[in-house]
C-alpha cells in the first residue's frame, strides 16, 4: 500500500514574485500606451474627439506638439467636427469663464483676454437648436427669431422701456430705450434741434453702451452710420441682438485700453445712460472720447449724471473737465447735455489750467491696438493738405466718399486713391454680374472685409442696402483713418486672434490677399485658425469670397473641405491669364 505524498506547499516568496511580475507588466503596458498617445496620431485623434464632449473652453488644452499635428491634418483636408452644443455662443476673447479669473479693477475683466495657443478650439461652433435663417433686412430692424438667441433677460428687464419684447416666435423691437422710452426717432429729432443731422455734416457716429442699438438703427434714416458698442456683460446678448437686427455693432469695453479706432474718426459721440464715469481716473475716459471725435464734432450725454439727483458732484466735475478740454456747451435740456469740440488750438494755448495737458508732438494718436488709455489730449492737426492727420472741415456726405481724404497723402498721391476706387468698382461689378453674387439683395446685410485697404470694396457697395465692417490688420499699414474720412467705419484687428463679435453675425465675408496677414513670423498664427474664426462668425448659408493667388487658393480649398464648406474657384475680371483667382464658399446649415 502506497502512502500518498503530502500536498505541495507554495512558498510566500513565490507568491510575491508572481505579484511583482504582474505589477511590472501593467507598468510597462502603461508606459507603452503613454508613448503611443504622445508620439502617434492616435493620441491626437483621441484628443480631438474628446474636445467634442467638453463645454468648457478652459478645459480644452492640447499639447503644442499634438495641436500642431492636428493643424497639419486639417490643412490636408481632415474633417473638423462640431464643438459641443454648449459652445454655440462662444467668444474666445470675451469668454465669461476666462474673464472671471481677471481683475475687476477698471473693468479689466470685460476687455479682450484671448486663449493661449493650446486652448484654441479645433472644432466648428454649432448653431443653437432651432436656429433659423435670420429675418432679412429691413424687416430684421423690427423683429428677429427668438430661437436664434433665446435670451429673454433684456425683454424681461427692459421691455417696459421699449427696448424689446417677446411676441410668439419673435423678439420685437419697438425702438425705445431707457432715456427715450417714447422712441429713438423722437429722441433723435430732439437732438436735431441742436445738431445738423440731415445735411451731410454728420456721417459717422459712435454709440457707447448701446443696448440693442435702437439709436444707431434710427440714425440710419438720417444716413448716419453709427458704430454701436457695448461689453459682453449682465445683459449678455445686447450686441448679438443689434447684429441680428442688421445694425453695425461691436463688442468692446472702455476700461484700461483704447478702443480699436483711429483718432478723429467720428463726427458724433453719443452716450445714453451708458453709465461711464467720464471724469474718473483723471478724465481718461473723456480723453478717449476726445481722441475719437473730430475737430468740431459733437458729444452727447443723456442720463446720469446730467441733472441727476445725488450725482450733482459728478455732474459738476464733468462740466469743469469738459470746459478745460475746450468744448463749447451747446445745450442742457432736462437730462440731455450737448457739447461741441474745438476746431483749433487757440483755446488750449490760452487755458489757465493746463490739465489735461496736450500730448507731445511725437505722440501717435492712431496707435490703438492693446494700447493703454492716454492721459493727454491728442493734438488737433491744422488744415494744411500736408498734415496727415484729420483737420479742417471734411466734405459733406456722400461727397466725401469719393474725394481723396486729406489723411491719404501719407500713402501716395491722389491719383493712387482714384485708381484704387476705380479698380474696386470694376471688381464689385464683376462679382455681381459674372460671379452672380447677390450683393444688394436681402440675402446679405452684414458684411465683413477682413483686409480693407482704403475701403474701396465698401465704397463700391454704397448704393446697396448693406453695411461693411472694414478691418485693417495690425500687420498692414494703418489705413483706417482714410476709411473713416470717407464716411465708412471699421476697426483695427489682429487675425491671429478671434474677432470681437458673437458667432453667426455676418452674412458675407470678403478678403483680398489673405496671405498678407497669415504668413507671419509668429508660429501661433495659422491659416487653420483664421478660417475656423471665419466659420465661427459667418452665418449658416453665408458666403465667403477670397481673392488671392492660385497657390493660396489651393491651400484654402483643402481647409474649406475640412470645414465642410461648399466651394468653387472662379476667374477674376482679368480672366484666365490673371494672377489671382476667386474662391467662393458657402457655409452649411448645421445645428
Amino acid at each position: 500500500m502506497s502512502i500518498p505524498s503530502p500536498p505541495k506547499q507554495r512558498s510566500a516568496g513565490g507568491r510575491q514574485w508572481k505579484l511583482l511580475d504582474m505589477v511590472m507588466v501593467f507598468l510597462f503596458a502603461g508606459v507603452f500606451i503613454f508613448f503611443l498617445l504622445l508620439f502617434t496620431p492616435l493620441g491626437d485623434s483621441m484628443a480631438a474627439s474628446g474636445l467634442k464632449s467638453l463645454d468648457s473652453p478652459l478645459a480644452m488644452e492640447i499639447r503644442p506638439s499634438g495641436r500642431q499635428r492636428l493643424v497639419k491634418l486639417i490643412e490636408k483636408g481632415q474633417r473638423v467636427e462640431l464643438c459641443a452644443p454648449g459652445l454655440a455662443d462662444y467668444m474666445p476673447c470675451q469668454d465669461p469663464k476666462r474673464s472671471s479669473q481677471i481683475s475687476r479693477e477698471r473693468n479689466r475683466y470685460r476687455e479682450r483676454h484671448c486663449p493661449p495657443e493650446n486652448e484654441r478650439l479645433l472644432c466648428r461652433i454649432p448653431s443653437p437648436r432651432g436656429y433659423k435663417v435670420p429675418v432679412p433686412w429691413p424687416d430684421s430692424l423690427n423683429k428677429v427669431w427668438y430661437s436664434n438667441m433665446p435670451y429673454g433677460k433684456i425683454a424681461e428687464r427692459k421691455g417696459h422701456q421699449g427696448w424689446m419684447k417677446k411676441e410668439g416666435e419673435y423678439f420685437i423691437f419697438p425702438g425705445g430705450g431707457t432715456m427715450f422710452p417714447e422712441g429713438a426717432w423722437q429722441y433723435i429729432e430732439k437732438l436735431e434741434q441742436y445738431i445738423p443731422l440731415s445735411d451731410g455734416q454728420i456721417r459717422t457716429a459712435l454709440d457707447a453702451g448701446c443696448g440693442v442699438a435702437s439709436f444707431g438703427a434710427y440714425m440710419l434714416r438720417k444716413d448716419v452710420l453709427t458704430m454701436s458698442f457695448a461689453p459682453r456683460d449682465s445683459h449678455k446678448a445686447q450686441i448679438q441682438f443689434a447684429l441680428e437686427r442688421g445694425i453695425p455693432a461691436f463688442v468692446a469695453m472702455l476700461g484700461t485700453q483704447k478702443l480699436p479706432f483711429p483718432a478723429f474718426s467720428y463726427d458724433l459721440v453719443h452716450c445714453s445712460r451708458c453709465l461711464i464715469h467720464f471724469s474718473a481716473y483723471n478724465g481718461s475716459y473723456m480723453i478717449e472720447m476726445d481722441r475719437l471725435l473730430r475737430p468740431g464734432g459733437f458729444f452727447v450725454l443723456s442720463g446720469p449724471p446730467v441733472g441727476w439727483k445725488k450725482q450733482e458732484a459728478e455732474w459738476q466735475e464733468l462740466q469743469e473737465l469738459i470746459e478745460r478740454m475746450c468744448y463749447t456747451q451747446v445745450a442742457v435740456e432736462n437730462n440731455i447735455a450737448i457739447w461741441q469740440k474745438a476746431l483749433n488750438h487757440t483755446c488750449y494755448v490760452d487755458r489757465e489750467d493746463e490739465e489735461p495737458a496736450l500730448c507731445d508732438t511725437d505722440h501717435d494718436p492712431n496707435a490703438a491696438w492693446y494700447s493703454p488709455l492716454d492721459k493727454c489730449l491728442s493734438r488737433l492737426p491744422d488744415s494744411r493738405p500736408s498734415d496727415s492727420r484729420a483737420g479742417g472741415k471734411l466734405p459733406e456726405w456722400p461727397k466725401r466718399l469719393q474725394e481723396t481724404p486729406r489723411r491719404f497723402h501719407r500713402f501716395g498721391e491722389a491719383s493712387v486713391f482714384e485708381r484704387d476706387s476705380r479698380r474696386w468698382s470694376q471688381r464689385v461689378k464683376h462679382y455681381k454680374e459674372v460671379v452672380l453674387l447677390k450683393l444688394g439683395s436681402p440675402r446679405y446685410r452684414n458684411i465683413l472685409d477682413m483686409n480693407a485697404g482704403y475701403g474701396g470694396f465698401a465704397a463700391a457697395l454704397y448704393h446697396d442696402p448693406v453695411w461693411v465692417m472694414n478691418v485693417v490688420p495690425v500687420t498692414a499699414p494703418n489705413t483706417l483713418p482714410v476709411i473713416f474720412d470717407r464716411g465708412l467705419i471699421g476697426v483695427l484687428h489682429d487675425w491671429c486672434e478671434a474677432f470681437s463679435t458673437y458667432p453667426r453675425t455676418y452674412d458675407f465675408i470678403h478678403v483680398s490677399n489673405m496671405q498678407s496677414f497669415t504668413t507671419q513670423a509668429s508660429t501661433s498664427c495659422s491659416l487653420v485658425d483664421v478660417m475656423l474664426e471665419m466659420d465661427r462668425i459667418l452665418r449658416p448659408q453665408g458666403t465667403i469670397l477670397v481673392r488671392d493667388t492660385t497657390k493660396m487658393v489651393e491651400k484654402i480649398s483643402k481647409i474649406a473641405y475640412a470645414l465642410q464648406w461648399t466651394t468653387e474657384v472662379l476667374t477674376t475680371e482679368g480672366g484666365v491669364l490673371g494672377k489671382e483667382r476667386l474662391f467662393v464658399a458657402t457655409k452649411p446649415f448645421h445645428t
